[in-house]
């Protein structure tokens, strides 16, 4: 009997799938725990609309993510710190200071964990950050860190 998976079936196969399994097995596990439907025509066509659907948000991401990169990249993120001799900060400027520089003054609200930033910011001028907006968009924050006067 020729089954659509509706999730994950370890061994069977893997969410949006068609696949041809034993008819006990359909009708007596996949289809009594929600876990696959019968493949007719219906069902089929309900698939491709899911998928078209999935693909159709996909792009529209994506094409979010690549407007966000040239906002992002225009921009530079000013931020204040207690600086010592030759430039050394007392501590370090973090990715979630640079987040919330970037929330509070340009609205553009990003996770610190997108950000590649290994080691705090631990001298003043300015700093080129990687960040990741999308698995195949990565823009180049500006970061500018001045003392305190």
């Amino acid at each position: 009997m020729k089954v659509i998976f509706l999730k994950d079936v370890k061994g069977k196969g893997k969410k949006g799938e068609v696949k041809n399994v034993a008819d006990g097995y359909a009708h007596n596990f996949l289809l009594k725990q929600g876990l696959a439907v019968e493949a007719n025509n219906a069902n089929t066509k309900t698939l491709e609309a899911q998928k078209n659907k999935e693909d159709q948000l996909t792009a529209e991401e994506l094409q979010q993510a690549k407007e966000l990169k040239e906002k992002i990249e225009n921009l530079t993120v000013e931020l204040e710190a207690k600086a010592g001799e030759g430039g050394r900060l007392f501590g370090s400027i973090t990715t979630k200071q640079i987040a919330e520089a970037l929330q509070k003054k340009y609205g553009i609200k990003i996770d610190k964990r997108k950000m590649d930033l290994n080691e705090g910011i631990r001298s003043l001028g300015h700093t080129k950050l990687p960040v990741k907006l999308h698995h195949e968009v990565t823009a180049t924050l500006t970061v500018s860190v001045k003392e305190i006067n």
